[in-house]
């Protein structure tokens, strides 16, 4: 494997194309990324003013926001944390780069679901890790189980687990990541836990993967839940024998994240009410959509648990995931991303919309696509 053989995103094209539309003087819906339309809490936003008229900044890595970060497992999780296991990094991206790198030599074959979010599989790549993705559909929720891993002969070097995940929304339940957990240690199997969506869940809570295996890596942000994408703020809690190694990636591939997102961030981390209420609009947009979207002929769709995406078959429409959304969005100005970027085998069926947008915006979505969908039915 070679980085020469990274796959694009398609999804950033019919971004790109949304915002040459939108120039244009279109109207467009950004349902295609996975990005709240929120900002970051108010209270954040004040503590940057503040530190901006009255910090020169520079390289850091704040005591205090690690400390938080491992109350919040505490509090949440019921483990404990100790906050120099927890480094900080530029968002969830260079968390990733830093488990894999810290965890894995090159050749190593490394398991993920399939669909799954496409930068796992070429961030695989890119550091000549051979992944191994596994067809999951709904007979398991779209997620990896404790017999996949079990079967696999011979067992990979680690997994990448992701709960809720990207595109489908789906939670692992808590006796499955405790046979997912109980699979690897028996087979010697290093565990990557991407956590970012904890903290939007529309039942139970999703759990960590520290609760029933302390020694895997744990992948948060930001991001998602405190609505800082744009911050670039996310952190990796390490094993304790391997803080050193990944002080070292992060150190010398990154620095530190931005002096002034620290700042903001250990703020935001106290905004929960304003948080939470960012979560019941996501929480009504979702409603919306599974109302809605079964009507036009999408009734064949992931339980969304998490996150905020809803991942849909359009199997009897097309087999070109790519060219459904571009003309979509061409005919609509309602943006969505292409399941093939998530799943290069069977995503050419699949649709992925993100309502992490406001409900006025998903209301005149699907005032839009209404019509749109039943001509494509009647075609």
């Amino acid at each position: 494997m070679s980085a020469s053989e990274i796959e694009p995103f398609h999804a950033i094209a019919i971004s790109r194309l949304a915002h040459q539309m939108k120039a244009a003087g279109r109207s467009v819906i950004h349902m295609e990324f996975g990005q709240p339309s929120t900002g970051a809490p108010k209270a954040a936003i004040a503590t940057a003013h503040h530190v901006l008229d009255t910090d020169g900044m520079g390289y850091w890595e704040s005591p205090g926001l690690k400390t938080a970060i491992a109350r919040r497992y505490a509090e949440q999780n019921g483990v404990t944390v100790d906050p120099e296991r927890i480094i900080l990094t530029c968002g969830a991206s260079p968390a990733l780069v830093m488990a894999l790198a810290a965890t894995f030599k090159p050749g190593d074959r490394v398991a993920l679901a399939r669909p799954g979010y496409v930068a796992y599989r070429n961030t695989l790549k890119a550091l000549n890790l051979v992944p191994v993705e596994i067809a999951c559909g709904a007979e398991s929720r779209f997620q990896l189980t404790a017999a996949h891993l079990a079967a696999l002969d011979p067992a990979p070097a680690g997994v990448i687990v992701a709960s809720p995940a990207n595109p489908t929304g789906t939670i692992i339940p808590a006796a499955e990541l405790e046979a997912l957990a109980r699979v690897c240690r028996e087979r010697g199997i290093s565990i990557v836990s991407d956590e970012i969506y904890h903290g939007l869940s529309y039942g139970e809570p999703a759990r960590s993967m520290l609760e029933f295996e302390p020694q895997a890596l744990i992948v948060n942000s930001f991001s998602k839940y405190y609505s800082m994408a744009g911050w670039r703020l996310g952190w990796l809690v390490c094993p304790p024998d391997r803080v050193d190694r990944c002080r070292a990636f992060m150190g010398n591939l990154f620095l530190t994240p931005p002096s002034l997102s620290q700042h903001a961030g250990l703020t935001a981390m106290d905004s929960l009410e304003e948080l939470e209420g960012h979560l019941d609009v996501y929480r009504a947009n979702r409603r919306l959509l599974l109302d809605a979207l079964p009507a036009l002929g999408l009734g064949s769709i992931a339980p969304p648990d998490g996150a905020f995406y809803i991942y849909a078959d359009i199997g009897h429409l097309t087999d070109d995931s790519l060219a459904f959304c571009e003309r979509l969005l061409c005919d609509t100005g309602v943006a969505t991303a292409p399941g093939v970027d998530f799943d290069p085998v069977d995503g050419r069926r699949f649709i992925r919309f993100s309502f992490a947008v406001s409900t006025p915006e998903v209301e005149e979505a699907l005032r839009r696509i209404t019509p749109w969908f039943e001509a494509q039915a009647k075609g």
